[in-house]
């Protein structure tokens, strides 16, 4: 089966822009707090936290309700699930770096935090957005936020996810929207291109993309 994505820009002058932009903001904190956990976990005690364990933690933490303050739980899941496949990542590093020092130019570093006033990736999968009537259709939290999907009219593409793609700081971010599709006979994009939009991409916009994939977090680059 073929993988797609979709891309889309919004500019803004958008009235979502400032909503999509602080999701992704928000989406950035969850990384970060994660991350915490599982660093001082790792440094502290040689344990790691795998991703069903930072999941329970965050969903109880009344101090820092970042989970919370995510647009949706299923949200939040998919940013962790990138952060511990961040992790995953370090440790198949650590060993080939153990094996093979020579490709190193030093011992590969534990998972950086995001920038404080930077932004993440925000992912939907199908579970919260829906395909209507060749409209991806967002959850209530969104406002109305929808996106016209072209994909939509090839019988054999199913929509599987959404992704809101973050580019630089809270200042000057155009985040990116992007969805997933799988088609057996869609020309188009191939994965490798997810996270890039069509045309030049200007500093202040948002782009979206529709694509096939699994939703394991394969879309976020």
């Amino acid at each position: 089966m073929m993988k797609r994505v979709e891309p889309h820009r919004l500019k803004p002058s958008s009235p979502f822009y400032a909503m999509l932009r602080e999701f992704c903001h928000r989406s950035k904190n969850l990384y970060n707090h994660g991350n915490y956990l599982i660093r001082q976990t790792f440094i502290e005690d040689g344990k790691w936290l795998r991703y069903g364990e930072v999941d329970r933690l965050l969903k109880v933490d009344a101090e820092y309700p970042d989970y919370r303050e995510m647009p949706t739980a299923q949200s939040a899941q998919q940013t962790l699930r990138i952060l511990d496949k961040n992790w995953t990542s370090f440790f198949a590093a650590i060993k080939d770096w153990k094996a093979h020092p020579e490709k190193y130019k030093g011992r590969p570093k534990l998972p950086k935090y995001k920038p404080k006033d930077g932004c993440f990736p925000l992912v939907l999968t199908n579970q919260n957005c829906k395909l209507k009537d060749g409209v991806i259709r967002f959850p209530r939290v969104f406002q109305g936020f929808t996106v016209k999907a072209i994909f939509a009219s090839q019988p054999d593409a199913v929509f599987k996810q959404a992704r809101i793609i973050p580019h630089g700081t809270m200042e000057s971010m155009p985040p990116s929207i992007s969805a997933s599709t799988i088609s057996r006979r869609w020309p188009g994009t191939q994965t490798s291109d997810l996270s890039c939009s069509r045309g030049r991409r200007s500093s202040r916009s948002i782009s979206t993309t529709t694509s096939r994939w699994p939703s394991a977090g394969a879309s976020v680059s």
